[in-house]
């Protein structure tokens, strides 16, 4: 009898606490002066609490295995939500596509010195020139 209650338990409890992070951040958003939305700062929270270890990710695993799960379905809405603005999409299709083009090329060049810079050799203290 317990483990048919541990299950519903553990899902109940996941998504308490994921569902308090996002209005937390909900509500942080709302006292900030700047636009970052809440749901951006619900994640930074729960991933703040799962980095520092104060909120154990066993706990929220159950919700968040079954939000992966279903994460194309909840794509759907968004989806048809941008098929109303179809006629503007299309008059605005060049500046669109230049503007994704020029940004992913942008991200990818910041990365990639960014990543060079990190994976750099380095001279290891201590250790005379000729036997690095």
């Amino acid at each position: 009898m317990r483990s048919t209650l541990s299950l519903p338990f553990q899902y109940l409890r996941a998504f308490i606490l994921i569902y308090a992070c996002l209005y937390a951040g909900n509500g942080v958003s709302a006292l900030l002066p700047l636009a970052i939305p809440g749901s951006i700062l619900g994640m930074l929270i729960l991933f703040t609490l799962l980095s520092t270890q104060i909120l154990p990710y066993k706990w929220v695993k159950p919700g968040c295995s079954v939000l992966i799960r279903y994460m194309a379905l909840l794509f759907v809405p968004i989806g048809v939500g941008v098929m109303n603005y179809y006629d503007q999409l299309r008059t605005q299709f060049g500046p669109l596509v230049v503007s994704c083009a020029v940004s992913t090329l942008i991200v990818l060049l910041v990365v990639a010195y960014s990543s060079h810079f990190v994976h750099r050799e380095r001279n290891v203290i201590g250790k005379p020139e000729d036997e690095q």
